[in-house]
């Protein structure tokens, strides 16, 4: 029987998860007290509502994110989030990682062709802190070049960007979108998965004119 590794952060009214966007909100639309005039005795429901941006918690990043042309999360196709064969890259202090900059080096001795490619920096470790949106590990652009030259399909991190945010250049989105590379971004987790093969899901809603939203990322071990 497989095994599932939860990959996701939650998400929760009233947080910020990403600095200078809205936090969620998440409330009662009908509570379960409003609705019982409407059942027979002892038959309550409760019906939420939900308002948040798509750059929220745990997130997938399909070409109309970036492109207006790309394609949004209704038309990418079902198979290209789920079950995709994965590897993780290990990217963190303790693996030799200085600095911020993850370059295409670290990438050289994988193999990725038709992969979800995982990038594991540790930087969840401060999610939910001031720190988690200042100084962030992030791929440099020649790291996205070798990677769409590679094959990649997917390309994942557990941290808060995978494009340096100091400025206001996002080469590593434009590199991979263009080229229908899904990004999947605070991704949390990865330490405990093995370097062997598993698959990778994140699933968003089929939602039309919608480039970037919340999913629920996790591995399938075998």
């Amino acid at each position: 029987m497989p095994r599932y590794v939860d990959l996701s952060h939650a998400i929760a009214h009233g947080n910020v998860y990403y600095k200078g966007l809205p936090a969620p909100v998440i409330c009662d639309f009908l509570s379960r007290e409003a609705s019982r005039a409407f059942y027979d005795e002892g038959t309550e429901f409760h019906i939420g509502k939900v308002e948040l941006v798509g750059n929220t918690g745990t997130y997938i990043d399909c070409p109309f994110h970036r492109y207006a042309e790309g394609r949004d999360t209704a038309a990418m196709p079902l198979e290209r989030f789920v079950e995709v064969p994965a590897v993780v890259v290990r990217a963190t202090a303790a693996h030799g990682r200085s600095g911020r900059a993850i370059t295409a080096a670290w990438f050289a001795s994988h193999e990725v062709r038709g992969k979800a490619v995982l990038v594991h920096t540790g930087w969840d470790a401060h999610w939910q802190t001031d720190q988690y949106f200042e100084g962030h590990p992030y791929l440099t652009a020649d790291a996205a070049e070798w990677l769409r030259d590679a094959g990649a399909v997917l390309v994942g991190i557990d941290s808060m960007n995978i494009d340096c945010t100091d400025g206001g250049a996002r080469p590593v989105h434009s590199i991979l979108l263009r080229e229908e590379i899904l990004i999947a971004e605070h991704l949390t987790g990865l330490a405990p998965l093995p370097d062997g093969p598993f698959s990778f899901s994140a699933v968003p809603p089929k939602l039309v004119g919608i480039g970037t939203f919340p999913v629920r990322a996790y591995a399938t071990l075998p």
